[in-house]
């Protein structure tokens, strides 16, 4: 995430539910942790997914490194990044680290969105207001 520019940081807990039989955070829920900042961010800037014009976003690639395993209970702390816009898409980056040992990185993700017309089913250049805030970056903390 070099050129990546951290945008937004919030804190989730770890549920019960979210383990495994092997007694550890599922695979599978580092990638709900990866959404939920994501959709969280879209929200805290006003972009909700674009649904009332008929346009939004959609995940065409996500990738998770798993570094160290999470466990219940806690609390994990979610720093989303993004890279410097396209035409209609844009990387996104994560980190996950728990809020009592932020000084451990547990997991490391990415996700690329494209900004399509959901009745065409295809790209479209990406709102304004998300180009700005993409080109010019600040970081938001949720709560």
């Amino acid at each position: 995430m070099n050129d990546y520019q951290r945008v937004f940081e919030m804190s989730m807990p770890i549920r019960w539910g979210d383990m495994d039989a092997f007694g550890h955070v599922n695979n599978t829920v580092y990638f709900r942790y990866m959404e939920q900042v994501r959709i969280s961010w879209f929200e805290s800037i006003g972009i909700i997914g674009g649904a009332e014009q008929g346009q939004g976003p959609v995940i065409v690639n996500a990738s998770m490194e798993f570094l160290r395993q999470l466990h219940y209970p806690g609390d994990v702390v979610a720093v989303m990044s993004v890279g410097k816009p396209g035409r209609s898409s844009f990387d996104t980056g994560f980190e996950l680290r728990r809020s009592d040992d932020p000084g451990t990185l547990y997991a490391r993700g990415a996700a690329r969105c494209v900004w399509i017309d959901y009745a065409a089913g295809r790209s479209v250049p990406l709102p304004e207001r998300l180009r700005e805030l993409l080109e010019h970056p600040h970081l938001v903390s949720a709560g």
